[in-house]
């Protein structure tokens, strides 16, 4: 638990503190956002504000949870390594795109298929690690069963091994595009996905300490009351660390933002998401924990699909945020009240959760 601690209070000082310094060597360098014509009028004001801010969240991680696990002697488990590995690796496909942006001053980075192309390798080498590195009780960070708050009945390793590999791949890889594509799509207005991010993996650390506390290693047989999470407390130093990184990024990236964490921020946090969620066993209850991008992706789905259908929008702009910004909402009323919403997902989440258990009892 105490390395649980310090990954969360390193990772804070070194995000609060480093945020500064990275908006200096941007401003320097001259690497502002570029913002898209079609958008709300509002954010031309926007437009030269330093981006590529992820780099510190992803830094700050690292170093959160790298100095937690030497100071008290950890020893780094596959679990977190994978995490980490896939939040670096969509990192720097979501980096490439940021610096495409800048240095062409335009609002498209990386074309689409390089930019699938590299999600997809990440996504793939992280599927297949997943699947690897048995523990002394021959566990894997992941299960080829589909899991909702524990691995169910459903297993994509129905029809042998081989295939269930591939399914689990492609799986995997659905569940790291849409919450990648998630995070990127919430990051409209200032401080909203770095905000709401902060809520949800907070919401993992409580998860996993609750998995270490309840975990089938200590039990001789599998049963309702514990959980077969692989490495349940190196996840929650992972959350952990991702948290307090998030947690000092706000200062700088809350209305009016000094930085904006761009598409380096945003896909980095949707594939440590993502991760969270499979290494868990939680691939179903993060999208209730997480429902407020859900809801994000929803409204740009319903969108692009009513129009397509009937040629006429269902709201003035999607996603969700723009369309309440047109209706005249204030940026920062529009943040909060959006805040508050991911809060009551992430009780609701926890709320099943813990139903579960007391059920299960």
């Amino acid at each position: 638990m105490t390395t649980v601690l310090i990954a969360g209070a390193l990772a804070l000082v070194l995000s609060l503190l480093g945020t500064p310094l990275f908006i200096r060597l941007l401003v320097k360098k001259q690497y502002g956002q570029f913002i898209r014509q079609d958008g709300p009028t509002a954010h031309f004001t926007k437009r030269g504000t330093p981006t590529m801010g992820g780099v510190v969240i992803i830094l700050a991680t690292l170093a959160g949870w790298g100095a937690a696990s030497v100071l008290t002697g950890n020893v780094p488990s596959a679990s977190a390594v994978l995490v980490l590995f896939l939040m670096t690796g969509l990192g720097v496909v979501g980096f490439l795109d940021d610096f495409i942006k800048i240095s062409r001053q335009r609002s498209l980075g990386l074309r689409a298929r390089w930019k699938i192309l590299g999600q997809g390798l990440v996504g793939v080498i992280f599927s297949v690690a997943a699947l690897g590195f048995p523990n002394e009780n021959f566990r894997t960070p992941a299960s080829t069963q589909v899991s909702f708050i524990r691995d169910t009945g459903i297993d994509l390793a129905f029809a042998g091994v081989t295939l269930g590999l591939v399914l689990f791949v492609l799986w995997a890889n659905f569940l790291i595009t849409a919450w990648s594509n998630a995070v990127n799509l919430t990051d409209g207005l200032d401080g909203l996905a770095t905000g709401v991010s902060l809520i949800v993996f907070g919401a993992y650390v409580l998860v996993c300490v609750w998995q270490f506390n309840q975990s089938c290693q200590s039990i001789l047989t599998v049963g309702p009351r514990c959980y077969e999470t692989r490495d349940p407390l190196d996840l929650a130093v992972v959350a952990a660390a991702i948290t307090g990184a998030c947690f000092g990024f706000l200062w700088w990236n809350a209305s009016p933002a000094k930085i904006f964490m761009g598409d380096t921020g945003s896909l980095a946090l949707g594939g440590a998401l993502a991760g969270l969620s499979i290494l868990s066993r939680t691939e179903v209850l993060a999208a209730i924990i997480g429902g407020l991008f859900v809801l994000i992706v929803l409204s740009d789905v319903i969108q692009i699909g009513f129009f397509k259908m009937t040629g006429k929008r269902v709201f003035k702009m999607a996603p969700l945020h723009h369309h309440f910004e047109l209706s005249g909402w204030g940026e920062v009323t529009i943040v909060i009240r959006f805040w508050i919403i991911a809060g009551l997902f992430v009780a609701a989440g926890i709320g099943v959760y813990y139903a579960e258990w007391v059920v299960g009892r």
